[in-house]
């Protein structure tokens, strides 16, 4: 393969969770879902239940999406090809952008002016025409500001944007807004508004802005946490009502009916009375707006939740052509709350009382409740996303009587990922995270058709720490992982035998699970401790007593953790099944270190792990060796002054790599007697960088090594006839920070590789290199040629630092033009990239 042959990079998977915050998530017109993950805006299809991209823009947290048009214009949406998205962030920023349909394109049209000083807590919008919107945004900073947008009429043009009007709550911010066009083809817009004050707010204004408070709506007793309205009803052939739907930390949810009273002008300015039903039984204030006045009343109190109320929202109406009206509102309401349930309320046929007919939700004991709830555009699914950055899903599959089940949906960490490592045969990836989860990521080769797809297939530790480190024992026998977390002390874990047959169904191969394999493994799955920090194993011959200690237990505190039961999945888990089923037992603990861990690292033989933790001092920064099987400690390496922050053995075994904050790397060199001892040497200690070093790899074809600092520096090297080591090259000067390094051999015979580099703005290259070395025996040092193949597109890169690349093989295999690249970062997200060789 020529050194120059063409490299290509396609997005194969994206895992990433939902910010946790409301007001987050967004399902558009265009059956797109989109919702903050760290510093991106993630766009998933609740279809494939795959992330499709995520969009590079805001420098702080993503606190709140908004689709124009959104779901309740979904009616008059089908025909559109270019569907605009709003985002907010925590430093105020509010970004739009682009998505056309038939190019299957997005676009950073603009951001708006900083109007914002604080964070932005809620968008709303609503569209006047196909090519006309008004939104408006709050923040913590006590301003409302009310937009209008003019799209262009072609994908590409430009948007004109307007700031209609800047309203100043005061001191108690709103979190709450809705708008609506008020019945009556006025042409006045109102604008509700809630907050920390427990009131709802009612301005109206002109199609061009001086928007004035007309009234204040009073009945809640704690914060408003949602506000929607309708569209307009239909009583009797006129749309003369518009309902407006509150919920509220007080557990409660209250309808408002605003009704057209008439206009000013007519005879005797007598205002014509609708017939009073049970249902409006209370009156409150009439407002003028034009020369047009409504009277508002009280339509129901919905009690049903036993939490926080988080999400209101109507369902989205229908287009009805044969009536001569353009759309039906459908007097349906979706709620989620932190008593993690999702409720759908509809009016009773004969008396109209509103009551819960629907309900939906987890229960699993570790999730925390909902933060917010949505309609599909078609009203038959319902999207809730909670406290454990997750997203849940019930579709309507009942034919003529409702039947919600639980759907597929993407999955991912809520907090940064700070390590990753691929199974000894690249069947599965394993990450770690800050989120205190072990995840596993399998691509799911589906029966039917030929293709497949990613999905978290487990989660196999759910830990009390955040988890620094991860390494996945390359050896014979049973699938295990060494994780380090923020505490003295690594766990080894492994597989129980209901991971082992998932793993099977989703690979689909025969040969890669033998029968009398399966005897071997005695264990099914895993309980969780009450601390959550040990994992204790559930034994095959132990289910029936399980089952039965479950069945006698009537005791369900919230202190009690129900016992986990694993089963073998035939398809991808759903959250539920994943947060409490899929763990795996802890089988040792490894004490030794003095403080928390930070790096760890498995010999390709799978017969020695290094670790190393956080260190001030050179007695606490030694590194340690434990035996694979024994799990006793084999050997302590000193020779750095700070935290090593990288360690890796070469693809012989003979070397292993450290590289520190104090800014030096060293080479051991590592020789294993016939009795099982370990010898050990520092051949080689150099200071490398002029800042921390990060990140090293080997090269899989000989005793050449990579280094990468935070200098914005990569460094090649070569140990010279296992006694010293000298620079053979150095890339050009990034722009970023070198955060990780993971370096691939394409071809044997040329000695030639691809070196993936991640910084800390979250871009991704990929450099050619070639070693060149002399066989004549002399001396001369081998010589590399380095030359870029490509920078990712930001499009498909990390928004924040990228904290691990690794290759699914380290070296190609021969006929093979495609790889993949694991990469994960401070964004949240875990990443698969497909590299296609030329």
């Amino acid at each position: 393969m020529s050194v120059n042959g063409k490299v290509e990079v396609k997005r194969a998977f994206i895992g990433a969770g939902c910010n946790r915050i409301v007001n987050n998530v967004s399902w558009g017109a265009c059956d797109l879902v989109s919702y903050g993950a760290q510093n991106a805006v993630a766009i998933f299809s609740p279809k494939s239940a795959q992330i499709l991209t995520t969009l590079p823009g805001h420098n702080a947290a993503v606190n709140c999406t908004h689709w124009l048009p959104s779901n309740k214009f979904a009616f008059k949406a089908k025909h559109l090809d270019c569907h605009y998205l709003l985002s907010g962030d925590a430093d105020g920023a509010i970004i739009l952008w682009e998505l056309s349909l038939s190019q299957n394109k997005w676009r950073h049209v603009l951001q708006l002016p900083q109007s914002h000083k604080k964070g932005v807590t809620c968008i709303t919008g609503f569209m006047v025409s196909e090519s006309d919107a008004i939104f408006a945004s709050s923040s913590s900073d006590g301003a409302v500001c009310i937009w209008d947008v003019v799209f262009p009429s072609f994908p590409g043009g430009d948007c004109q944007l307007s700031c209609l009007e800047t309203l100043s709550v005061g001191s108690r911010p709103m979190v709450a807004l809705s708008l609506a066009e008020l019945p009556g083809n006025t042409g006045h817009i109102t604008l509700a508004m809630g907050g920390l004050d427990n009131k709802i707010y009612l301005y109206c204004g002109e199609r061009m802005g001086k928007f004035v408070r007309v009234c204040e709506l009073k009945g809640h007793t704690d914060w408003i946490r949602s506000l929607d309205f309708s569209l307009p009803v239909c009583n009797s052939g006129e749309a003369n009502t518009v309902l407006l739907v509150s919920s509220s930390q007080d557990k409660g949810i209250r309808i408002w009916k605003i009704s057209l009273q008439g206009s000013l002008a007519g005879a005797n300015g007598t205002s014509r009375k609708n017939k009073i039903s049970l249902a409006s039984y209370i009156e409150g204030p009439v407002f003028i707006a034009g020369s047009s006045s409504y009277q508002i009343s009280l339509e129901s109190l919905l009690i049903g939740h036993e939490d926080w109320v988080y999400s209101v929202q109507w369902q989205p109406s229908s287009a009805a052509p044969d009536t001569g009206i353009a759309f039906y509102q459908p007097q349906s309401i979706l709620s989620a709350a932190m008593d993690k349930t999702m409720m759908i309320w509809q009016p009773e046929r004969k008396t109209g009382i509103w009551m819960n007919v629907v309900t939906v939700g987890e229960l699993s004991h570790c999730a925390l409740g909902f933060y917010g709830g949505h309609w599909s555009p078609d009203g038959q699914a319902i999207l809730a996303h909670g406290y454990g950055g997750s997203f849940h899903l019930w579709r309507n599959v009942g034919v003529n009587s409702d039947n919600w089940q639980p759907q597929k949906v993407p999955s991912g960490h809520f907090a940064a990922v700070s390590d990753i490592a691929w199974a000894r045969s690249g069947e599965y990836m394993l990450s770690v995270s800050h989120d205190q989860t072990t995840r596993i990521f399998a691509s799911w080769k589906n029966q039917d058709s030929d293709g497949e797809s990613w999905h978290e297939i487990a989660r196999p530790q759910v830990h009390g720490h955040d988890i620094n480190c991860v390494t996945i024992i390359l050896g014979k026998g049973n699938h295990r992982f060494v994780s380090g977390a923020e505490e003295k002390v690594a766990r080894v874990f492994e597989a129980p035998l209901s991971f082992l047959k998932t793993l099977h169904h989703a690979t689909l191969e025969q040969n890669s699970f033998p029968e009398d394999f399966q005897a071997d493994v005695q264990v099914l799955g895993a309980n969780m401790s009450a601390l959550g920090l040990s994992q204790k194993p559930i034994y095959v011959n132990a289910t029936i007593e399980t089952s039965d200690r479950n069945g006698n237990d009537d005791l369900d505190t919230l202190e009690s953790i129900p016992d986990a039961v694993p089963v073998v999945l035939m398809e991808p888990p759903i959250e539920d099944q994943l947060a409490w089923h899929t763990l795996w037992p802890e089988s040792h603990k490894l004490y030794g270190h003095g403080n928390e861990l930070f790096s760890l690292c498995c010999n390709h033989e799978g017969n020695l792990v290094a670790s190393s933790c956080k260190a001030q001092s050179a007695t606490v920064a030694e590194i340690w060796l434990w035996q694979v099987g024994s799990w006793k400690a084999v050997g302590r390496l000193q020779s750095h002054s700070l935290t090593v922050t990288q360690m890796q053995f070469s693809h012989d075994d003979n070397l292993l790599l450290t590289v520190s904050r104090d800014r030096q790397f060293s080479i051991f060199t590592i020789n294993r007697t016939g009795t099982g001892d370990v010898n050990f040497n520092l051949l080689e200690r150099q200071e490398a960088h002029k800042r921390i070093i990060w990140a090293c790899s080997w090269n899989p074809f000989g005793h050449e090594f990579a280094t990468g600092s935070r200098d914005k520096t990569v460094k090649i090297w070569a140990v010279e006839k296992e006694s010293s080591v000298k620079q053979i090259q150095a890339l050009p000067q990034f722009n970023s920070s070198i955060t990780a390094l993971s370096w691939i051999g394409l071809d044997c015979h040329q000695n030639h590789g691809l070196l993936a580099v991640g910084m800390e703005n979250g871009l991704i290259e990929l450099w050619n290199l070639s070693i060149k070395r002399t066989n004549d025996g002399s001396t001369t040092l081998p010589t590399c040629t380095a030359a870029i193949a490509v920078q990712l597109d930001p499009f498909i890169c990390h928004v924040s630092a990228v904290n691990r690349l690794a290759w699914r093989n380290s070296e190609k295999s021969e006929n093979c033009t495609s790889m993949q690249l694991a990469s994960c970062g401070a964004d949240h997200c875990v990443r698969v990239f497909e590299v296609t060789v030329g």
